[in-house]
Order: C-alpha cells, then structure tokens, then sequence
C-alpha cells in the first residue's frame, strides 16, 4: 500500500506512506474536520460494496425540467399523490421506505413524541416539510423525524425544528450527509441533526453547540442523548425490532 500524504517542509517533495502505522500517524496530525471528511469517506467506501443499483438522483430523476416557485410547487404538491423536495426550484420524487427504515423511524418517533407530550413542543414523522433559505435559493425537505416548538394546525410546513433525523438509505446518505447536513444548519433554531444508520448500529449527532462536529456511536450498550430535547435513548431502542 503507498498512499501520498503531505508535503515535506524539508524537500517540498510528496512523502510516501508504506504502512498503516504511518498513514494512522498522518491523521492524528491533521485538523478535527479534516479527520471527519475522511471518516465520512471511508464510511461511503464501506458501505459501497452493500449497495443494490439505483437511480443516480439522490430522490430520483427531477420531474420538472421548467424552475418552480415556492408558491407553485406548494400548490403542486397539495395536489400531488405522491410527496416531493423542493431544491432551488427543481422538484424530486420521494421513493418508497424499506421495512428497516420505517422500523427505526417509527422507534424514534414513539420515543419523541411519548417524552414531549404535554409540553410545547412536538414530534413530527415524515410528512411533514422543512423550509430553509440558503442565499438566494430555497429548500423544502421532508425529514423522517423532527422536533418543532409553537407549531399550529394551520401551518403548511415548519421553518423553525429544533431537531432534525434521517435514517440513511443507499439512495439517499449522500445527500444526508452532505448537501442536507451543510442546508439544515442555516436554520437559526435548529440544535442538532441526527443521522441514523440501517445495516448496523450507527447514530451520528451533530450539535450546533460543538461547532456540528460528528458523535458516532456503534454500540447497542451506548445511548444517544438528544440534548435539544433533553432525553437519553438507548440504541437498543433506536433498532428495536431488528437488532
């Protein structure tokens, strides 16, 4: 294995890394973000080789080739059998769920919403949009969970969660852990983004607080702590049912 690294400060040439000590010991010399993105990475090639072929389109083809409005694409969306995200004018299909997927999903809602009852605020499970502004473009995501404080039976779709999960899917992580994961936090009131893994026990957090750097836990013996909505959930919880 050669792997190039670093430029020397010495040689200014490229240094070669022959062995897995030497690349462990360029790692731990780079940046906290830096070490993420290449967790990130390494985490996309590994669950590569599971993968079953899908459309190239995170939700699947755009259907409209002409840009919508906000206005246009709520009304078509009031209208449609089928729901839809909205980025930046182009609108894509929502493909079905996996038993898996609606497994953890429905578990993390249970949960949610058993703990928040009564108060302020509420859980919310799949249906309903998110709306978010990034510069000039606007966003309307359906997340798989979100918590939302003050919303009214009036309102068509939230703007202000508080916390926001997705369950990964191959045809969807991508965009999960990117271009979401970079949008959801131009959203003032939200606190954390959680991503949740299908194939085995991953729960991924990111907190505003802590500059949205990634905890990663992999143990059905750990517990998630939802800090936003001060509650702690077992992961045996979070995969009840399939694990």
């Amino acid at each position: 294995m050669r792997v190039c690294c670093e430029v020397t400060d010495e040689s200014k040439g490229l240094m070669i890394m022959n062995t897995i000590q030497e690349i462990e010991q360029a790692i731990t010399r780079l940046s906290h973000q830096d070490r993420e993105s290449i967790a990130d990475w390494l985490r996309e090639i590994v669950e590569e080789g599971y993968r079953v072929a899908e459309p190239p389109a995170a939700y699947g083809a755009a259907i409209k080739r002409n840009l919508l409005s906000v206005e246009e694409y709520l009304e078509f969306e009031e209208n449609s059998a089928m729901r839809h995200e909205y980025v930046a004018g182009e609108i894509f299909a929502m493909s079905g769920a996996s038993v898996a997927h609606e497994l953890i999903a429905g578990n993390v809602f249970a949960a949610f919403h058993a703990h928040l009852r009564g108060g302020p605020c509420n859980a919310f499970m799949a249906n309903l949009k998110v709306h978010l502004k990034v510069d000039r473009n606007e966003f309307f995501y359906y997340p798989d969970v979100l918590v939302a404080c003050g919303l009214g039976p009036e309102n068509r779709y939230c703007a202000n969660p508080r916390l926001v999960v997705e369950v990964l899917s191959p045809s969807t992580q991508s965009v999960d852990r990117r271009e979401k994961a970079l949008n959801y936090r131009h959203i003032p009131t939200l606190e954390e983004y959680v991503l949740i893994a299908q194939r085995a026990p991953q729960v991924t957090i990111q907190r505003r607080s802590e500059q949205w750097a990634s905890l990663i836990l992999s143990s059905l013996e750990e517990t998630a702590e939802f800090r936003s909505i001060d509650l702690s959930l077992p992961l045996k919880r979070v995969y009840e049912g399939l694990l």
